[in-house]
């Protein structure tokens, strides 16, 4: 039986085979998932952030892109995963608000977060096997480390898998 870890916002996670990773309420947060199927190890962050550029401390690395895929690389190769096997899919990353008026630089956090953590994994030298991001619509995503899929449930759409 598979063991179930929520991953908080700004938080992130790393199991071992078998469990399920879920996290919940991403808009223009990013679901991210690495993992090494050979090494039966998955790392799940619920990223808010494309940067951390300007903060001061940084209470908690899964809060930015910049700072939660290495980290969770970095987790994982500690439980013995290769990081030349490791393979990513992300979900999220929604323009949620549009107001009239203000700009859309200001607001398009959910396409910025999309932008730096795919830029992130390539840096990584790690492949991006699947995405489902953009849209207006809120998700849920769940990764079992059993079938290696990344169910997304979004409001309004239903569910898939990638």
């Amino acid at each position: 039986m598979e063991n179930t870890y929520h991953v908080g916002m700004a938080d992130l996670v790393v199991v071992s085979a078998p469990a399920v990773l879920i996290t919940l309420g991403l808009g223009s947060c990013i679901g991210l998932v690495i993992f090494d199927t050979t090494a039966k190890i998955a790392g799940m962050a619920h990223i808010m952030l494309p940067d951390s550029r300007g903060t001061k401390i940084i209470e908690k690395v899964g809060k930015f892109a910049d700072t939660a895929v290495p980290t969770v690389i970095d987790e994982l190769i500690k439980k013995g995963a290769s990081k030349n096997r490791m393979k990513a899919k992300i979900a999220g990353g929604a323009q949620m608000f549009a107001l009239p008026g203000v700009a859309t630089d200001f607001l398009s956090v959910g396409v910025r977060n999309v932008k730096e953590t795919t830029s992130m994994l390539q840096k990584s030298g790690i492949s991006l096997v699947a995405s489902d991001t953009g849209g207006n619509k809120g998700r849920t995503v769940e990764f079992s480390t059993t079938t290696w899929m990344l169910a997304i449930k979004t409001l309004g759409k239903g569910k898939t898998e990638i």
